[in-house]
């Protein structure tokens, strides 16, 4: 089978050889809930319109790498704790109106206000004040130094500040902009004349959304779409690897399978009963059930494209003899019943039953409950009303979660929230680097979750098409440089 490695698939077609008003139709599983990432969308929002509708400051590259975009440049001040950004000139919006740093200050605090459901917000709480001395210029003051500054406000998408009920409507200054969401079905973009940076190389971007894996591969087969941006099962592989017709690359993942617990509530309050769980359950088997030959697996929730990255996978590994002393240890020598809250989507509900299996052997009764993406959020994600769920985390360099104790999982170290609090105040990356390893390892010594695997990243599309991102990191999925072939 022949894998394509880096971060754009395929080679450059030239010129001549591609459609510039071609309709792109891209197939996947991920339907953002609404239009505005501060307001729960989930994974699909990002998808679609990171970098395509809006636009950031910064830009997270499909190679890791953080770029500026609405940033023309930016200085740092001695002490680290004031940093000036000077916007790019000639920045429109989709509606026309020009871009100013009003827009870039009402755009930060939309993240950072309390009524916000962006998981990133905390990651901006430095954030002590935002002036505006001119149309051109933002000036951020923080209450202690963020060495992420930059790679945080990659997160945050500049918004028109007078616009409005951005849940089903945009206003963003990217390449394209929303021209019909169709809800359960299709959301489309259409190419933006008036962009103020390198013209897209098509004319509109279709993604068509479907609710299994079957469907969406069979569009793919029969030219309803162009290009999956995650292929979810190596079984969908036969169909493509071998087949002249398609180009099957495989790119570096950030999406990891969490069964995560509420370590608020008992059991899971015991690190004994966490630590017990994940001997309990061969992620190896579940990965090669699911999987085959991809994916890896992982002992902690940073993967290899992090800095900090430490090969964890030998704590608390797969031991079935030790689990059950451990939950005896912890007063469990019988094990107990607990509710698994599961999404509706692959290949939730089949790990949730290949985790059923596995922990019954060690005594504990797991009820699985199956529900939509929305319940999730509003139940597990907002509410914190569960015991333990199956959920996958896409984001890049997603370690600081654990040092904020009301995220939905509940974990609480004072060590690792102080020492991810001493990271983002380091001076250099080699310093935030070794304390978010310290930091890793006490999170994985914890069992604060059960870090199952590592997805593999797969996207598989027509020889007619090039120039999509493969690596999908934080699942974006950039459009504007994908051509298609005439």
């Amino acid at each position: 089978m022949a894998l394509l490695f880096g971060t754009l698939a395929g080679g450059s077609l030239h010129a001549q050889d591609f459609d510039a008003d071609a309709t792109i139709n891209i197939g996947s599983l991920y339907e953002p809930q609404n239009l505005d990432n501060t307001a729960g969308a989930g994974q699909g929002i990002n998808e679609a319109f990171n970098s395509n509708v809006y636009e950031a400051l910064f830009r997270l590259t499909d190679a890791g790498e953080v770029q500026p975009v609405l940033a023309k440049d930016f200085s740092v001040s001695e002490d680290g704790l004031t940093y000036t950004f000077k916007l790019q000139p000639g920045v429109t919006f989709h509606s026309g109106d020009p871009l100013t740093a009003k827009d870039v200050k009402f755009s930060i605090e939309r993240v950072t206000s309390a009524e916000s459901k962006s998981s990133r917000k905390n990651s901006l709480k430095t954030i002590e004040s935002i002036e505006t001395p001119d149309d051109a210029t933002v000036v951020i003051k923080l209450a202690s130094r963020s060495i992420s500054l930059p790679y945080n406000l990659s997160y945050v998408w500049v918004v028109n500040d007078v616009a409005k009920d951005l849940t089903a409507a945009e206003d963003g200054t990217g390449p394209y902009k929303l021209a019909e969401w169709r809800r359960g079905s299709s959301l489309a973009l259409a190419r933006f004349d008036g962009y103020w940076g390198t013209k897209p190389s098509n004319a509109d971007v279709v993604f068509q959304y479907f609710t299994e894996a079957t469907a969406l591969n069979n569009a793919l087969l029969t030219g309803s779409v162009d290009i999956i941006t995650s292929i979810q099962s190596p079984d969908s592989l036969s169909q493509f690897k071998d087949n002249p017709d398609f180009t099957v690359a495989e790119g570096k993942s950030t999406t990891k399978l969490l069964l995560a617990y509420n370590d608020r509530v008992a059991p899971f309050d015991n690190v004994k009963v966490r630590k017990a769980l994940a001997r309990a359950v061969d992620d190896a088997k579940l990965l090669k059930a699911v999987w085959g030959d991809y994916g890896s697996l992982i002992g902690s929730m940073v993967p290899p494209t992090d800095p900090w990255y430490t090969d964890l996978t030998g704590t608390d590994a797969y031991n079935i003899e030790s689990a059950k002393a451990l939950l005896a240890e912890a007063g469990y020598p019988d094990g107990f019943t607990f509710t698994l809250d599961t999404p509706n989507y692959d290949p939730h509900p089949i790990a949730a039953q290949f985790l059923q299996t596995e922990l019954a052997k060690v005594g504990v009764k797991v009820n699985i409950n199956i529900i939509t993406g929305n319940e999730w959020y509003t139940k597990v994600y907002k509410a914190h009303d569960f015991q333990a769920t199956l959920q996958e985390h896409v984001n890049h360099r997603d370690i600081v979660f654990y040092g904020n104790p009301d995220f939905y999982w509940g974990y609480n170290n004072p060590q690792v929230v102080d020492l991810v609090k001493q990271a983002e105040a380091s001076q250099t990356t080699d310093e935030q680097t070794e304390k978010l390893k310290e930091a890793n390892k006490i999170i994985a010594e914890d069992a604060a979750s059960n870090w199952i695997y590592l997805y593999p990243q797969i996207v598989v599309s027509s020889k007619a098409v090039t120039g999509y991102p493969i690596n999908g990191l934080n699942s974006q999925f950039f459009v504007a440089d994908i051509k298609k072939a005439d």
